[in-house]
Formats: C-alpha cells, sequence, structure tokens
C-alpha cells in the first residue's frame, strides 16, 4: 500500500513542477520578446523573476545620450529664466517710453497670459499629431519670432502683442520638457530640481543685464541679447530631437516608451476631470504667480516705498539667485522632512519673512529678506513635478504635466496683472498683502492634492 501511494503522488509532483518550469520560461520569454521588440538592448536585469522590483541597467550610450538631452532642456529653463526675470527692470522704463501707467503697462502680463493658455490647450492635441521634438521646434521659433518683433521697440500695441506669441512659444516647451525630465530613470527628482536651478540662472542673470540696458537710450536692444539665445535653442532643439517624439527617443536612453493607448478626446477628458491635476494646476499658478510677480515688481516696490535708485533692478537678480540657490541646497531638507510636508514648512517661512519686507521699511534689510524667499520658495516647482511622476498615469503624463506647467505660465503673468491692476488704484504698496494672501492660498491647494501612487493603466 505505502509503495502504490507513492507511487500515486510522485507523478502529480512531478507534473506540477514540469508545468511551473514552463510558466516561469514563457514568462521570461514573453519579457525578453517585449523588450527587444521595443528596440530597446535587453538591459532588463534578472531580478524581477525573484519577486523584486523591475530595475534598469544602462550602458555609456545611453547615459551620455540622456545627459545630452537633459542639457538641451535645460538650455530651454535658462532662456525661460531669462525670459520671466527680464520685464521687472524693464517694466518701469516702458512706462516711461510708453507714457502708460500701470494697468496700461500691466496689458504685457495678461496678453502673456492669454499667450500661455493657448499653449497649453494647444500643446495637447499637438503632443499626439506632431510629437515632442516638433512641438518643441515650433515653440522654440515662436520666441525668435516674439523678441524680434520687440528689439526695435514698435507701437505699444504690436510690442504687447508679441508677449502672446512668446507665450505661446513658451507653454510648449515648457510642458514638453517637464514631462520628458520626468521620464528619467536615473535620479529623476535630482535631475528636476537641477533642472529648474538652471531656470533661476536664466533668472538671476536676465536683470542684471536688463538693469543695464534699462538707463541706455536703445532699451530694447536689450531683446537682441534674447534673440541669440532664442536661436541657439531653435538650433539645439533641432540637431538634438529631430523632430522625434518620445517613444521614439526613449528606447535611445535605455528607457521604455511610454503607453500611448489612450486618446486625444480621453486625455481631455481624464486632465479637465482629474481633482488631482486641478489642483496642483492652481497650486503652480499661484505659485508661478508668485515667483514673476516677487521678481518683477519688487523693483518698482523698492523705487517707490523703500527709497531706491535704478539700481533696485539687482534686486530682483538676488531673488533669483536665492531661487537658484534654494533647488539645489533643499535637496537634502526635502529628502529629510518628504516633499509633501517641506511644501508646509516652506511655505510658513516663506509668509513669515514677506511679512519682514512689507512691515520694515528699510531697503537693505527687505533686498536681504526678498532673496531669502528667493531661497525658501525654490523647491516648489520641482517638487509638483516630482509629485506629477508619481501620481499620474504615464500614458496621461505628458498632457497632465503640460496643463499643470501652462497653468503655472499663465500664473506668472495673470498675478503681476492683478498686481498692476491694484497698484493703480491702491498704490505698489497693495503688493506686499496681496502675496501673503497667495501664499496662504497656495498653501491651502496643496493640502488638497491627493497623495495616492499612480494607476498602472
Amino acid at each position: 500500500m505505502a509503495d502504490m501511494a507513492t507511487s500515486s503522488t510522485v507523478p502529480g509532483i512531478e507534473l506540477s513542477c514540469v508545468s511551473h518550469k514552463n510558466s516561469t520560461q514563457n514568462s521570461t520569454a514573453n519579457v525578453l520578446t517585449d523588450v527587444q521588440t521595443s528596440g530597446i538592448e535587453p538591459n532588463i536585469r534578472s531580478s524581477h523573476l525573484h519577486g523584486e522590483p523591475d530595475r534598469l541597467s544602462f550602458t555609456r550610450e545611453q547615459i551620455r545620450t540622456e545627459r545630452i538631452h537633459y542639457a538641451v532642456c535645460c538650455w530651454y529653463h535658462f532662456l525661460a529664466g531669462w525670459n520671466d526675470a527680464s520685464t521687472g527692470p524693464l517694466f518701469p522704463r516702458i512706462r516711461q517710453v510708453y507714457n502708460v501707467g500701470f494697468t496700461v503697462g500691466s496689458l504685457i502680463f495678461v496678453l502673456a497670459c492669454a499667450g500661455f493658455l493657448v499653449g497649453t490647450f494647444l500643446n495637447i492635441p499637438l503632443s499626439d499629431k506632431l510629437g515632442f521634438g516638433k512641438v518643441m521646434l515650433i515653440g522654440s521659433l515662436c520666441q525668435v519670432i516674439a523678441y524680434t518683433i520687440q528689439a526695435p521697440a514698435p507701437p505699444f500695441p504690436l510690442f504687447v502683442i508679441s508677449f502672446t506669441i512668446s507665450g505661446i512659444g513658451m507653454a510648449m516647451q515648457d510642458a514638453q520638457a517637464n514631462a520628458y525630465v520626468a521620464m528619467f530613470k536615473r535620479n529623476p527628482s535630482a535631475k528636476m530640481g537641477i533642472l529648474h536651478a538652471i531656470y533661476g540662472v536664466g533668472a538671476f542673470a536676465s536683470p542684471l543685464i536688463a538693469t543695464q540696458f534699462a538707463q541706455l537710450r536703445h532699451w530694447s536692444f536689450y531683446y537682441l541679447c534674447s534673440i541669440g539665445f532664442a536661436i541657439i535653442n531653435v538650433a539645439l532643439i533641432l540637431v538634438v530631437f529631430r523632430g522625434r517624439t518620445t517613444n521614439e527617443l526613449l528606447p535611445m536612453l535605455g528607457i521604455p516608451p511610454g503607453d500611448a493607448d489612450a486618446s486625444e478626446h480621453s486625455k481631455f477628458k481624464q486632465i479637465l476631470t482629474n481633482k488631482t491635476i486641478q489642483f496642483m494646476a492652481f497650486f503652480l499658478l499661484i505659485y508661478v504667480g508668485i515667483e514673476v510677480t516677487i521678481g518683477g515688481w519688487i523693483v518698482t516696490f523698492m523705487q517707490e516705498k523703500r527709497g531706491g535708485g535704478p539700481d533696485a533692478g539687482y534686486i530682483s537678480s538676488g531673488f533669483f539667485a536665492g531661487l537658484t540657490i534654494g533647488r539645489v541646497a533643499l535637496l537634502w531638507v526635502n529628502k529629510l522632512v518628504g516633499e509633501r510636508n517641506a511644501v508646509y514648512l516652506y511655505t510658513f517661512l516663506a509668509i513669515a519673512l514677506q511679512l519682514v519686507v512689507w512691515l520694515v521699511p528699510n531697503l537693505y534689510g527687505g533686498a536681504v529678506t526678498v532673496s531669502l524667499v528667493g531661497v525658501i520658495l525654490g523647491p516648489f516647482y520641482p517638487i509638483v513635478m516630482n509629485h506629477c511622476g508619481r501620481v499620474l498615469p504615464p500614458w496621461l503624463l505628458t498632457g497632465a504635466i503640460g496643463y499643470i506647467a501652462g497653468m503655472g505660465q499663465a500664473g506668472s503673468a495673470l498675478l503681476p496683472f492683478m498686481t498692476g491692476a491694484l497698484s493703480g488704484r491702491f498704490g505698489v504698496q497693495s503688493l506686499q498683502p496681496l502675496l501673503v494672501a497667495m501664499m496662504a492660498t497656495m498653501m491651502g491647494f496643496w493640502w488638497l492634492v491627493s497623495t495616492s501612487p499612480r494607476k498602472s493603466d
């Protein structure tokens, strides 16, 4: 009886083992087939066969290619910072040359906001139809056109319309570059922080040059510098990306291409109905608005309320220098307390420092405090971009980041215009209470943002 029992059970065990072995072999074959057909070298380590998560290894060529692509995205962000920070030092001269008040002069920000919004909503269908490389190229050409119009200081209506063209181009590039870097697998958080620190470098350099041009007869020749940088941007995008889509570029970096099974209509619907995306969009709208409002209007505030002279334009550079430092120097704090908690901490500190600028009537103390506000506010933008990568599905990432970044760029025009309108009615001293109120509102939107991980579908 014992022999019979043994003989009756052993074949079952052998059959089970054979079945499990065949299943494992088939699973392994499917993984390798998927990788090979995607055009990527099979650099996926075998750790997933032992129940560990997938990890990608990269060849030297893939790492080199990623660095080149990343450098091009960084150059665009330098140009974006250069663009955003130039208006503040030039604004008093623009008002003087065109003989306009705060409200009319702030039409610059209104039409720039319109351009950002148009670019934001164009980005989603254009991403699907043309792809990353071509959308980036179109956006970069828009900036060249805008600066070419601005350089000869044309009549005021044409001058302000050029900011709409620039806004469309920047919204397209901002969306594409942020979404592309968010897909990187090697140190994505650090790369995002450095990417936006480069924005700060451009924003730091711009007021230094713009302040000098603002005192010259041919003040608008400042935009010739912008044309030069923009032409370099076009050349880099054309040579490096060559009109390729992200699904064509990612395998060159050793990264599997994202899913592309969602229709254009479905993406629009998902983006416009997703609460997390909307809350992050409004958070960034207020944040970027605060950032550009401080960088732009602090010069006028210091000149009119703190007795600053023409050199007050350098205070704007100090703010953006702080922004640059904060995006790199505070990475360890973000990691220590967690990025979500870091936003609350930084917001409380920023409000406290802004109250000092508001209530302490000292030019030099205010200038130093404004720089410290820049340090504290620096990490916010890359934190939001990193959070998008964690909570949004891959197929929605480009469109969603484009929408969120575009709303942020709209804020860079909307809040400065609100400041101009309030200054025209109540004086430029209304800047400080507006900033404090907006910082508190921004923190409320961050509290509403979901922390749930992204879905895989």
